[in-house]
């Protein structure tokens, strides 16, 4: 399927704003508030880069899940299937040399051996990235989806 004009402006956009959001990141003085901020400009212009990094290199069925009061691990959690295991690394690779490119440099990729299934961690966002039937037997989504059950009190 073809890219018209309008959508290739908006998918050299995104990775523009990506790369100046982590360039301003380094630049400004660090300051309480401005950090808590900038980190979100940050971690959004990052998600908006994977995301479209994931659709580029024809991921299926990718979900992004927020993780704000579910858990400290992170801010997000992407999750994408890949047809195969080939296809998985491929996915893999692609997205750790864009975001690469971009100048985020803390990035980890685990998983590749096999592919699996291959975690990549950036930071606030952790993309998991599955064969089909991994993903099935794992269910991430289901996981990770549901509201965080609230603490019990003691009778």
């Amino acid at each position: 399927m073809q890219k018209s004009n309008l959508q290739k402006k908006d998918d050299h956009q995104n990775m523009r704003s990506a790369t100046e959001a982590a360039a301003r990141a380094k630049s400004q003085p660090e300051g309480l508030s401005k950090e808590s901020a900038r980190t979100s400009e940050v971690t959004q212009a990052i998600l908006a880069t994977v995301l479209h990094v994931l659709d580029e290199a024809k991921a299926e069925e990718i979900v992004q899940i927020d993780l704000a009061g579910k858990s400290s691990i992170g801010d997000y959690m992407v999750i994408a299937s890949g047809r195969s295991d080939r296809h998985v690394g491929a996915i893999a690779d692609q997205l750790v040399r864009k975001l690469k490119e971009t100048g985020i440099g803390r990035i980890r990729a685990e998983g590749t051996e096999t592919c699996d299934w291959v975690l990549v961690d950036v930071g606030d966002i952790i993309v998991h990235i599955f064969r089909p039937e991994v993903r099935e037997f794992y269910k991430l989504e289901k996981m990770w989806s549901g509201d965080r059950p609230a603490d019990e009190t003691a009778h």
